[in-house]
C-alpha cells in the first residue's frame, strides 16, 4: 500500500511564492496528499491566494501569531493526518513526479526521515541562480545539499525534508531553535536512533533570497548556529564545520603578510580559489554574468558564515554565555 503524505508549509508574507508553489503542486502525477498551510502572523492576507486552488488541491489553512519557521511547522504537524509529514519552504517550486518519487521511494529505501537536493529553475534571475550555486556547489558547501554522493550521513533540511509523524511526534518535532532547527532535529533523529536518507529523485527549486544583502545575513545567521548545535549535539561535531571560519581568517592574514612582509602568497592562493570557483561556475551554468555573480556570492556566503560562525564560538566558549542570551533572536520560547 503506498503511503500517505501531508505536506506543511509554514509561511510568512510570501503570497507570490505561495501561488507559485501550490501551482505546482496542482501539476502533480499523484494527486493524493493533503496539504497543511500554516500563516505564521502574516501581515497581508493570505486566503484569497489559498481560495484559488481549494477546489483544485486537498488544502487546510490555519493562521496564528508568529513564532518562527519551527513551532510552526510543528502546528501544522499537529493537524496532519498522514503516515508521513513533507516539510516544504514556501519560496520552492517542485517536479510533477515529486509526489509520485517521493511515495516509490519510501517504499524503496527504508528510512524513519529523508530529504532531497535544491537546484536552480531555469525561470530564476541571474543573482538567484548564482545564490543557488554557492549553496549546493562542491567549492563552497562540498555539495552537501545537491549529491547524495557528498555526504555519508545525510541531514535533511527543512525546504525538503520528509518525516514520519509518529517519529516526529515520538522527539518532539522541531526545537525551540529559529534559525539550524533543521539539522538540530536531524540530530537529534540520529541520536534516538532513527534513520535518515538521500532521495535522488526529489530536488525542489529553492529560490532563496534575491539580493546578496539578505543572503549575507541569511548564511551569517546559519554561521551563528553552528555552534549551538554543537553544544547541543556534540557527537556530531565535524572539523569542516569551521572552515568558512578559517577561509575568513586565512583572507585578512593574506592582507597582512602582502602589507607587513611584502609577500603575496596567500592571496594568491585565494586567486587560484577564485579561479575556480569562477569557471566551474561556468561550466555548471554556462553563463558568464552568472559564474562572475557566483564569485560574490561564494565570498559573501564564506565571509558571512564564518563571522558568524566565529562570533558565535566566542560567545558560547571563551565568554561561556548561554546560547539563548548570546543570540536571543535565533530562539522561541515555548
Amino acid at each position: 500500500m503506498k503511503p500517505t503524505i501531508s505536506i506543511v508549509v509554514a509561511i510568512f508574507n510570501r503570497k507570490d511564492e505561495l501561488f507559485e508553489l501550490l501551482t505546482s503542486l496542482t501539476q502533480q502525477t499523484d494527486r493524493d496528499f493533503e496539504i497543511i498551510i500554516v500563516d505564521d502572523g502574516s501581515l497581508i492576507d493570505l486566503k484569497p491566494t489559498i481560495q484559488n486552488f481549494e477546489e483544485i488541491l486537498n488544502i487546510k489553512y490555519f493562521r496564528k501569531d508568529n513564532s518562527g519557521p519551527g513551532l510552526t511547522r510543528n502546528y501544522g504537524a499537529r493537524r496532519a493526518e498522514s503516515e508521513w509529514l513533507v516539510f516544504v519552504d514556501s519560496d520552492v517550486v517542485v517536479e510533477k513526479d515529486y509526489i509520485e518519487n517521493i511515495k516509490k521511494d519510501i517504499l524503496e529505501i527504508p528510512c524513519d526521515a529523508f530529504g532531497g537536493a535544491d537546484k536552480a529553475h531555469k525561470g530564476f534571475n541571474l543573482m538567484q541562480k548564482a545564490i543557488s550555486y554557492s549553496m549546493t556547489s562542491v567549492f563552497t558547501t562540498g555539495g552537501i545539499r545537491g549529491s547524495k554522493k557528498a555526504v555519508s550521513r545525510f541531514q535533511p533540511r527543512s525546504f525538503n525534508m520528509g518525516v514520519k509523524k509518529e517519529v516526529f511526534d515520538q522527539v518532539g518535532g522541531f526545537s525551540e531553535m529559529r534559525i539550524g532547527e533543521d539539522p538540530d532535529l536531524s540530530m537529534t533523529l540520529w541520536e534516538n536512533g532513527f534513520k535518515t536518507a538521500f532521495f535522488d529523485d526529489i530536488a525542489v527549486y529553492h529560490k532563496r533570497r534575491v539580493d546578496f544583502g539578505k543572503f549575507s545575513k541569511q548564511v551569517y545567521q546559519f554561521g551563528c548556529a553552528r555552534p549551538i548545535l554543537n553544544q547541543r549535539h556534540p557527537d556530531y561535531v565535524k572539523i569542516s564545520f569551521a572552515f568558512p571560519t578559517l577561509f575568513l581568517l586565512g583572507y585578512v592574514m593574506g592582507f597582512l603578510e602582502y602589507f607587513v612582509l611584502a609577500n603575496g602568497f596567500i592571496l594568491a592562493v585565494y586567486g587560484l580559489y577564485t579561479f575556480l570557483v569562477f569557471f566551474h561556475a561556468l561550466l555548471i551554468t554556462k553563463n558568464i554574468s552568472i559564474a562572475g555573480m557566483a564569485v560574490i556570492s561564494t565570498y559573501i556566503q564564506m565571509f558571512s558564515y564564518g563571522y558568524g560562525f566565529l562570533k558565535s564560538w566566542i560567545f558560547l566558549n571563551i565568554f561561556s554565555m548561554k546560547p539563548e542570551d548570546a543570540f536571543p533572536s535565533h530562539f522561541h520560547k515555548k
